[in-house]
């Protein structure tokens, strides 16, 4: 048991410098990219990696699938719009109260949904989500509806929120990192592997479960406030299935059950659906497809095809000298 738990500390720790190495290139990436657009587009994209992210905590590491991690990104954008709205509450108020009151909501969702197993858990939380957006869609006198909520941002500076996204994301790692090598996150991993096994051992299932989602949901909750704040726009849109698919597409392409895999999957896909607005609208197309691919034949995705790349070419330990 000591030999896998090192095993494991010693590929999460392997896993957390590849992901702060994918940090530091995406620091460095305004030297090279100075204009608003690209900023705009690389903020985008480290909303979509925190949004991954918090899923992977769910779906990866503890083997739960949840289809509402956009939704609860919304719900997390409208808390401040809608606090300044109605209230006149600032943003420093109105950002930790998205947090808060989206992790208290996953946590008494999860209470609710999270004794269901398979594709009930799904449907069940995809039911919630579509509620949700048809929900904040037809409150037209209190969210305004599809004509979207204006939200104030906390800066001018687009290279600003850059570095803002960037230290969020920053922030987010290394919570997972740290969460990963204590008793909860083994208690996840152990559910993932063995639900019926982990309880059987003691560990109260149920808590543990509800736990990662509060605070997956707490990670898009954030993700979604901050985007309101620089988009200063926020519309039901935000909790399509659309943008959840998207999601699930980054962590399964990036390695799902990963610290770097989300991050760079997000990173890659949302750089490349840009890059294909050109050809017409044919991105959920390739993803989709890419997905299936990777699912059926590189489940570990594009971070698992790398270590075992490494693990192969790795030169072989030398025998010590009998004498």
């Amino acid at each position: 048991m000591s030999d896998a738990r090192n095993l494991w500390s010693r590929r999460l720790a392997t896993d957390f410098r590849a992901a702060l190495v994918v940090i530091a290139l995406i620091a460095l990436a305004p030297l090279v990219a100075k204009s608003q657009y690209t900023l705009g587009i690389l903020i985008v994209s480290m909303y979509f990696a925190l949004l991954a992210m918090g899923w992977n905590l769910l779906a990866g590491f503890t083997g739960q699938f949840s289809l509402a991690p956009a939704a609860f990104a919304m719900l997390g954008a409208y808390v401040p719009g809608l606090l300044d709205y109605h209230w006149h509450v600032s943003l420093a108020w109105g950002i930790p109260a998205g947090v808060v009151g989206t992790a208290l909501l996953g946590w008494l969702l999860g209470r609710v949904v999270l004794r269901l197993r398979g594709p009930y858990l799904a449907l069940t939380t995809l039911s919630f989500a579509e509620i949700a957006r048809v929900v904040v869609g037809n409150s037209y006198d209190f969210t305004r509806g599809a004509q979207g909520l204006n939200v104030p941002t906390l800066m001018e500076s687009r290279l600003g929120y850059y570095y803002l996204f960037l230290a969020v994301v920053l922030a987010v790692l290394v919570l997972l990192y740290v969460l990963m090598r204590t008793a909860p996150g083994r208690f996840w991993l152990a559910i993932r592997d063995d639900e019926t096994g982990a309880e059987s051992r003691g560990i109260n299932v149920v808590r543990y479960k509800t736990l990662a989602f509060a605070l997956s949901c707490a990670i898009c909750g954030l993700a979604g406030a901050l985007y309101g704040t620089f988009s200063q726009l926020v519309s039901p849109e935000l909790g399509l299935l659309l943008q959840t698919g998207i999601v699930i597409a980054m962590v399964v392409i990036g390695g799902m059950g990963t610290l770097t895999g989300p991050l760079a999957g997000a990173m890659l896909v949302y750089l490349a659906s840009e890059w294909m607005r050109g050809f017409g609208n044919i991105q959920m197309i390739v993803f989709s497809g890419l997905v299936v691919i990777f699912a059926r034949f590189f489940r570990e995705g594009l971070w698992g095809l790398i270590t075992r790349r490494r693990v192969r070419t790795a030169p072989a330990p030398v025998a010590a000298d009998a004498s």
